[in-house]
């Protein structure tokens, strides 16, 4: 059943508003007629934050270090969405002190940066950035605010160069283990939209899983064939033993732990994906009527089109 959103303007604070998902929620919110504050670290200049307080946005400069500071910035929200990325210092840290900052403040609803396939089902290790987002949602489930988490899959977005599963010159599409196991993805304009929605939701649930389009291997080869016009083929790399060992391979000789997303991530991503584990059993994507989902098939001609224009 859909949740209607209420009538009246509520006050929603995002964290992250100057990356490409916070700036889409801040938008979107926007467009509903709701304001929106950017909490935005304290000396950051950016032309996303400007492009942001032009919108309507009201951008607060705060140090996420000062509790008393951050408390005051919380104070009157609604809610408060995390779009914050990083790895311990922010997920953990920033994020914690965020956290801690809305409790005091009153704010009755906290939506935490998770954005992605659904870490709850996978073991402690098998991820470094999920493991840190289920770390922060372990201390986030022990306080008395209302919490509700967004899992999407992966970004559709990533599909276009930064996934290595679709290989444009060669015209193949690779994959490890099973070619017909099920993945789901969902755009960064999609999940944003969503986010917008449940952030002024007055009875979200814990999680919220969505999926703007659910594909396989051969699926994703069908989408990419339709969407450049050419007979693109699948490509098994290996099982996803062979997967593993890779990423094994690539953390010891290009360990970039300071990275958000070094190489071997991504294939930590992949692997999660690839093995079926974090696959959503069921979606939340009719909660809010309007939306209109785009697919892998969609992304992937608007890509080849703006390639070719």
């Amino acid at each position: 059943m859909e949740q209607k959103s209420p009538s009246q303007t509520k006050t929603i604070i995002i964290a992250g508003a100057t990356g490409q998902l916070g700036q889409r929620i801040a938008v979107h919110l926007l467009q509903s007629k709701h304001h929106v504050v950017a909490l935005i670290r304290t000396g950051s200049n950016s032309k996303t934050a400007s492009f942001l307080e032009k919108q309507g946005v009201v951008l607060h400069e705060v140090d996420f270090n000062d509790s008393s500071q951050l408390t005051k910035a919380c104070t009157g929200a609604h809610c408060i969405v995390s779009a914050l990325n990083g790895l311990e210092d922010v997920i953990i840290g920033l994020q914690t002190n965020l956290l801690h900052a809305a409790i005091d403040a009153g704010v009755t609803r906290f939506i935490p940066s998770d954005y992605c396939i659904d870490y709850t089902k996978l073991p402690d290790g098998s991820n470094r950035n999920l493991d840190l987002r289920r770390k922060f949602n372990e201390q986030l489930d022990k306080t008395p605010i209302e919490a509700t988490s967004i899992l999407n899959g992966m970004f559709t977005d990533l599909l276009t160069g930064e996934a290595p599963l679709i290989l444009f010159g060669l015209k193949r599409v690779i994959y490890w283990g099973d070619a017909n196991q099920n993945l789901d993805f969902t755009t960064l304009e999609n999940t944003a939209e969503y986010t917008a929605r449940a952030a002024v939701d007055e009875a979200t649930p814990r999680y919220l899983r969505i999926a703007g389009d659910v594909v396989n291997a051969e699926g994703l080869k069908d989408a990419v064939t339709a969407a450049t016009g050419n007979g693109f083929k699948l490509l098994r790399v290996g099982g996803l033993g062979g997967l593993q060992t890779m990423i094994k391979i690539t953390r010891t000789i290009i360990p970039k732990k300071e990275e958000v997303f070094p190489p071997w991530q991504g294939m930590q991503y992949l692997h999660n994906m690839l093995s079926g584990k974090p696959k959503f059993s069921a979606l939340d994507n009719d909660r809010y009527q309007g939306i209109r989902w785009t697919t892998v098939q969609e992304v992937l001609a608007s890509f080849v089109r703006s390639k070719n224009s």
